[in-house]
């Protein structure tokens, strides 16, 4: 060095001060966490907590009210078809029986007083009698009517042929009085006589009257027939009932299954109605899963549901059956009002380890793609109105705006952006910008 030129010297040494400075000031590459963009499968799921229940179950209770027999049955006993799980005392039956068939007596013994209370037939026919007797007299007087006219007429006729003698002197005046007498008498016997026409005329209606009212009173019961026909009917069906009721004192199983649980395990009187047993096949399990409104439209029959945390390693699997149509309300965990669907679905393989009322973790796929370009989830942010991603290109960020098909939880499925291979920055920060320098993970 003591053998060059000071001023190449200064050189070396103004270059090496510059590089120092440059390296100095040079921002340091940004370590992340980055992930390669392949091929794989895409399950997009709907996420939700459900319970088992047995799919046929059966609250047996008792038809007819009385004193139960304590029932022997335990929770776990296998029951058959028709066995009886249950007794009642029919001896309150008994009682009722007992009672409504003196009703029926009594309504009987009521109906036929009526038929006591009418007028008899032969009171109706004496009263028809009367009629036409009254209707002879009448014609009877009717007739002397016309005798007693032409007998007045005749006498009439005789006293103008008495006067006109008198005056001719053919005859005395003691004759012309007689005649005159004779014609007065004559008029007294026809007014007498239709007096008895008007009073034959009036024994006609005072007949008729009493034989409408006879009729009448025949007539006025029949209303009473009907009603205690209704109420005789009425007892009836309740005999009929109390009947069949008595002989239902023993309470059979409607089906094969099991005990789940006893619900009235002491002997008490209950009522017609009482809950008694809870009976269900345990072998034959459905899945009800609630999730949100919003997410039950994208669920369709036949769609796969994959169970987890159930107790066991592997994945078991069911299919949609049902979509209950009606929502409800449900609070969530943050108090928040949720309007939920009840999803029902059966298990594929009728096998499956779980019972009644178990609590498992559901996955109900509502897409499934195979060979699709995936990227993790955590990759992606929102760029404006689109979906970006920074890919790493020659060891720099690159801003990469992307378009997302279907996504899960974790990864989406890429329609257009990116290719297989390409290396994306996990969880990116405000930090990494455009051509932001990328540290070598490796």
């Amino acid at each position: 060095m003591k053998h060059l030129p000071k001023r190449i010297i200064y050189i070396i040494s103004g270059l090496g001060l510059i590089t120092l400075t440059f390296l100095a000031l040079r921002p340091n590459p940004i370590r992340v966490e980055i992930k390669q963009v392949k091929r794989a499968s895409l399950l997009v799921t709907v996420d939700a907590e459900a319970k088992t229940r047995i799919r046929s179950r059966f609250v047996i209770s008792n038809t007819v009210a009385g004193r139960l027999a304590r029932i022997q049955l335990k929770e776990g006993d296998t029951v058959k078809r028709d066995a009886v799980v249950a007794h009642i005392d029919p001896l309150p039956l008994d009682t009722q029986l007992k009672t409504a068939q003196a009703n029926l007596q009594e309504l009987q013994a009521q109906r036929s007083g009526i038929v006591i209370q009418r007028p008899k037939q032969e009171a109706l026919s004496q009263a028809q009698a009367k009629i036409e007797a009254a209707k002879a007299a009448e014609n009877q007087t009717q007739a002397m009517v016309q005798q007693a006219k032409a007998a007045l007429e005749q006498a009439e006729r005789d006293r103008l042929r008495a006067q006109k003698l008198v005056e001719d002197g053919a005859i005395s005046r003691q004759n012309l009085e007689s005649a005159q007498l004779l014609q007065t008498t004559r008029l007294r016997e026809l007014e007498a006589q239709q007096r008895q026409v008007e009073s034959a005329a009036a024994e006609v209606v005072a007949a008729r009257k009493s034989f409408d009212l006879l009729r009448a009173q025949q007539r006025d019961p029949d209303y009473l027939f009907n009603v205690y026909d209704a109420r005789i009917a009425s007892v009836k069906a309740e005999l009929a009932n109390l009947a069949d009721n008595a002989t239902r004192s023993d309470i059979r199983s409607p089906s094969d299954g099991s005990v789940l649980r006893v619900l009235q395990e002491s002997a008490r009187y209950v009522e017609a109605g009482t809950p008694l047993l809870e009976l269900g096949n345990p072998s034959k399990l459905e899945l009800v899963a609630d999730i949100l409104s919003s997410d039950a439209v994208k669920v369709k029959p036949g769609t796969k549901i994959l169970i987890e945390r159930w107790g066991g390693d592997k994945t078991l699997e069911a299919t949609v059956r049902k979509i209950e149509p009606s929502a409800f309300t449900k609070i969530s965990a943050l108090g928040v009002e949720e309007q939920r669907v009840n999803i029902i679905g059966d298990f594929v393989d009728s096998s499956v380890p779980l019972g009644d009322n178990y609590r498992v973790e559901t996955r109900i796929v509502v897409w499934q793609g195979e060979n699709v370009l995936t990227v993790p989830l955590s990759a992606l942010f929102r760029c404006q109105q689109s979906w970006c991603t920074f890919v790493v290109e020659k060891g720099r960020a690159k801003k990469r705006v992307v378009e997302i098909d279907q996504r899960n939880n974790f990864e989406a499925a890429i329609k257009g952006g990116l290719k297989e291979g390409e290396m994306v920055i996990l969880h990116p920060t405000e930090e990494i910008k455009e051509g932001s320098q990328i540290a070598d993970p490796g």
